[in-house]
């Protein structure tokens, strides 16, 4: 019935969503409680009063059908109330703080974490939509009802989009299956989920919906004989094992038969000739139990059998699923679980407030909804921003799950295609910042390596051993994602502090001056001059090229410490190389255009953002440049540069079979390691090839070509640079 007929025969359509309201908390609330929602209803009935929905009805009905929902899974007396209030704050006069003073500050906590961030400076819709979610999130972390009230708001508006325009229905339904649905999935909430799927299939897809619904409805009468004859089987057996069970026909989800037909191109009649079955069971023996008899029954489908009860879901959710072939050839699939687990699968996280238990189980949701809310806090903490914080959020809320284990016999749950490095962060933190390899079942393999079900894992780490940014091209954890550009971000900013002082240290010898001789007076003025706080972030522009050291030197030099430098001023300068080492890492990187090594003349470029870059001194990028620019820098090699540096040599061959094996043979031996090979022309008589090796000093790389120019096959040998 319309609120306009309702009104018409005299009864207020949220008169009579409160009295529904009332009914279902009369069941488990006491009479004070009850007060307390009262008054709740009457404050947001007060300063929504005026206000109305798209659909007519007065506004008050959006809140009291998201509290009639919670009241449904039995939350308790704060949640009911935030529920009736959640959207004061946005669309009314009232304050947080009025909240606040009126009803409690679990209350207004709870609205506050609902509320969306009004008067955002957010360029995109996606920014704003982004920033909403990172901020429900954090409230999240503090307080879960915060996710279940929105998950009810987001529900009734979703049942209410009939009046919105069709690309707004789109845009909402599309918010809510990639952000609203898979948090619902995690948190183990499958009851909500499978409601939300539904209306979003509706909303993105209209025509599909219809048909698919419309086939599913005609093919019901069909399977009734079918369903009749599996089920009668079943209860039969059971009876004549003396197993006493709870057995239903399960109606497949139109959601969930849309996904199978996509992402296997199957047709309608193919998908739901799958029978599917949900047996209720008093205990956990009990289930094995069934299992065994329903396997004696039926003939199982081999590789078809799945054990959640053993290694429950990362949502909680536990339950034996097994297909089987039954009568006329049919495909049977059959779900088996406890009571207790039916509960937990339907409500996932407010199982906590339906049902108060002390029960493993309940503990068990509880703390693994509890651990993902950390990783969720872990993951904002390093998230550069909101956008980045929502793309972590969504690859974390989609994982296909394998199962591996420590050598110490612990089970690790991963994503499907996750790799070691995955499996390090996962086990800890440190272990991932300091792995180096892994073996799986006692096989050497390196880091990228793909994980399967079931293997066993040891990682082998190094004190020297730190991240690697090449790791972001084959991690799929967000806790992997986040911890490594976590400690690169770090990394990079104590690199660059480093550097920095460096840098500037060498600037003010060169006018005779050093660090000691600047005041903590000049400190604060220069900061001031320039726009910083803190020392450490001068020195981490000087060191990232962002702030020229010489300039700054300069100044420090002056009387008057804050005046700005003359540009004739720095002309006049000594140049004094800095000291490379090559092993600086982030913010000291060797140029690829000409690969500069140890003993080689070199030059430094300053890459605002980036740091220092070292070209050769006769690189074809830097001879012209270096004329016009102040960026350059005079660096010179440290006696103490270790490590390997690639660098590149152009080889002309002779074009036979063995030739490039006796090549990599001979650098082998010289203690090399080839990085790649390059066949740039080549005909019957000769190939020309581009071979890139890593070496320790110009003298390694000068053995390396003596050795090569030895060998008959080599016609000519050069190192390119540039």
């Amino acid at each position: 019935m319309s609120a306009q007929a309702l009104t018409a025969i005299g009864e207020r359509p949220e008169q009579l969503l409160f009295d529904e309201l009332n009914t279902l908390l009369s069941k488990y609330l006491d009479a004070p409680h009850l007060d307390q929602v009262f008054q709740a209803y009457q404050y947001g009935a007060e300063h929504h009063n005026g206000q109305f929905r798209k659909t007519g009805e007065p506004y008050i009905c959006h809140p009291l059908a998201v509290a009639i929902s919670l009241a449904k899974m039995r939350m308790d007396v704060h949640g009911i109330m935030a529920a009736i209030l959640h959207d004061l704050i946005e669309d009314t006069d009232v304050s947080k703080e009025n909240i606040l003073e009126l009803f409690g500050e679990d209350v207004a906590e709870l609205v506050d974490g609902v509320t969306k961030l009004t008067q955002l400076n957010c360029k995109t819709k996606a920014e704003a939509q982004a920033e909403n979610v990172r901020k429900m999130c954090l409230a999240m972390a503090k307080d879960m009802r915060v996710i279940i009230v929105k998950l009810g708001d987001r529900l009734h508006n979703m049942k209410t989009l009939g009046v919105m325009r069709p690309e707004k229905k789109r845009r909402i339904a599309k918010e809510t299956i990639d952000i609203y649905t898979p948090i619902a999935n995690r948190l183990g909430m499958n009851n909500i989920r499978h409601q939300l799927e539904s209306l979003c299939f509706e909303a993105m897809y209209p025509m599909r919906y219809r048909i698919l619904d419309g086939a599913v409805k005609k093919a019901r009468g069909n399977r009734k004989e079918i369903i009749e004859k599996i089920t009668n089987s079943l209860k039969t057996r059971l009876h004549q094992e003396h197993v006493s069970c709870d057995i239903q026909g399960r109606e497949k989800y139109l959601y969930s038969i849309y996904k199978k037909m996509l992402a296997k191109n199957l047709s309608f009649s193919d998908i739901f000739d799958v029978y599917a079955f949900r047996i209720q069971c008093a205990d956990v023996g009990t289930c094995y139990r069934v299992l065994g008899i329903v396997h004696n029954l039926f003939k199982p489908i081999p590789g078809k059998f799945k054990d959640y009860i053993a290694l429950p879901k990362a949502n909680g959710y536990q339950s034996l699923h097994t297909i089987l072939i039954g009568p006329y050839g049919v495909p049977i699939e059959i779900q088996i679980r406890t009571h207790q687990m039916h509960r937990m699968s339907e409500s996932g996280i407010a199982a906590h407030w339906l049902y108060k238990s002390d029960d493993e189980e309940h503990i068990n949701s509880k703390t693994r909804a509890n651990e993902w809310v950390r990783d969720l806090l872990e993951i904002q903490k390093t998230a550069g921003n909101s956008l980045e914080f929502l793309d972590n959020l969504k690859i974390d809320l989609f994982p296909q799950e394998i199962f591996v284990f420590t050598p110490q016999g612990t089970i690790i749950k991963l994503p499907r295609n996750s790799s070691v490095v995955d499996f390090a962060y996962a086990v800890h933190t440190d272990i991932g910042n300091s792995c180096v390899s892994a073996r799986i079942d006692k096989r050497l393999v390196p880091l990228q390596a793909k994980l399967e079900n079931g293997v066993t894992i040891e990682v082998i780490t190094a004190t020297w051993a730190r991240p690697n940014p090449l790791w972001l091209n084959y991690v799929v954890t967000t806790k992997a994602r986040t911890g490594i550009r976590s400690y690169l971000k770090h990394f990079k900013q104590q690199e660059a502090i480093n550097l920095g002082r460096r840098l500037l240290e060498k600037e003010l010898q060169d006018i005779g001056m050093s660090l000691d001789d600047v005041s903590e007076i000049m400190q604060q003025q220069l900061l001031q001059a320039i726009k910083l706080e803190k020392i450490d972030a001068l020195y981490e522009e000087i060191g990232l090229g962002n702030k020229m050291p010489f300039l700054i030197a300069k100044q420090l030099s002056q009387d008057d410490v804050s005046a700005p430098i003359k540009l004739e001023d720095t002309e006049i300068r000594k140049e004094t190389p800095l000291t490379i080492k090559g092993s600086e890492g982030m913010v000291v990187t060797i140029a690829k255009c000409c690969r500069p090594i140890p003993g080689d003349p070199i030059v430094g470029y300053f890459n605002p953002g980036k740091g220092i870059v070292v070209h050769h001194h006769e690189c074809p990028n830097s001879t012209n440049e270096r004329k016009k620019s102040t960026n350059w820098l005079e660096v010179e090699w440290s006696h103490d540069a270790s490590g390997e540096y690639p660098t590149e040599i152009r080889l002309e061959l002779l074009n036979q079979p063995g030739t490039l094996a006796t090549i990599a043979s001979t650098i082998s031996k010289m203690d090399s390691n080839i990085e790649s090979v390059i066949i740039s022309d080549q005909d019957t008589r000769v190939s020309v090839d581009y071979i890139t090796l890593t070496v320790k000093d110009r003298l390694h790389l000068a053995n390396i070509m003596r050795q090569l120019k030895k060998l008959f096959i080599v016609l000519k040998i050069t190192r390119t640079r540039g």
